[in-house]
């Protein structure tokens, strides 16, 4: 009888800890074999290495078995999107496989998107305000920045697949990006593209309600939905991009899209002393 013994498929790792969620997720040919979501982001750092423990025992999984590792690059909290990126360089320098960065902000319309249309399918959605069109759905990422900003972006999502984006991922004052949106709505409108739905998933707590999105209410039909990131997402566009080609090990690093607060300061306290005579 002849040895039928082969090699395992190749499966991937996926790690974002750039929100409150520490998301973990292990894939094999865009399909979910293990998540893990935690909360809590002042635990990341120590949580973060026992859940990829976890995920790997769960779905016995060796590091022979990883083809490659995807991670979320940010936007979103300083401090935590560092913990994943260091922990993806790491573990694949030590394996030797393949990284990619991926977007958080993609990941989490992607993930959104998904579970906003399922409660819409459930009927577990209140009537959205305003009238659809008969283009793709428009997802809006949003992650709190304080100081009335969010780390969002713009996507349109019309299939099983990867939203695709509209617009770059940036730090967005939500008073300029909502009219913003606005006059986008009615250049699609113009070309018959009107969206279907305009989906804010995310933080939308504080930026997804009535009062701020009301430039967009009559003319668009507006659904806010709470969602929390899950890493299957991120694992999904990994696997996409690792297919395509991955990132140079030592020059990834996290899009914070903007200076830490900290750094901010230094800056312009240096500023400020370069500046006396």
């Amino acid at each position: 009888m002849t040895n039928q013994n082969k090699e395992p498929r190749k499966r991937f790792l996926a790690l974002d800890t750039s929100t409150a969620v520490l998301g973990v997720a292990v894939t094999e040919e865009g399909k979910l074999l293990h998540e893990m979501n935690a909360s809590g982001e002042r635990n990341h750092s120590v949580h973060l290495l026992p859940i990829i423990e976890q995920a790997l025992q769960a779905t016995a999984t060796t590091p022979a078995m990883i083809g490659g590792i995807a991670v979320g690059v940010g936007p979103g909290s300083y401090t935590g999107t560092r913990i994943a990126v260091t922990a993806a360089k790491t573990l694949a320098w030590a394996w030797k496989v393949p990284v990619a960065g991926v977007s958080s902000l993609h990941a989490l319309a992607w993930g959104g998107w998904t579970a906003a249309r399922a409660q819409e399918a459930a009927g577990g959605l209140p009537a959205a305000v305003g009238t659809s069109g008969p283009g793709p759905d428009w997802i809006v990422p949003l992650l709190d920045a304080r100081r009335g900003q969010a780390y969002t972006a713009l996507f349109a999502a019309d299939g099983e697949g990867a939203p695709r984006r509209l617009a770059p991922d940036a730090i967005r004052l939500m008073g300029d990006w909502v009219p913003d949106l606005a006059k986008r709505l009615e250049q699609a409108e113009a070309l018959g593209r009107k969206p279907r739905v305009i989906w804010f998933v995310g933080e939308t707590q504080l930026h997804g309600s009535e009062e701020s999105l009301r430039p967009l209410m009559n003319a668009g039909y507006v659904q806010s939905v709470p969602y929390e990131l899950e890493g299957r997402w991120a694992g999904y566009l990994g696997e996409e991009r690792l297919q395509a080609g991955s990132d140079d090990l030592h020059a990834l690093i996290p899009n914070y899209t903007q200076l830490s607060e900290a750094e901010a300061n230094l800056r312009r306290s240096s500023e400020g002393s370069l500046n006396l005579k």
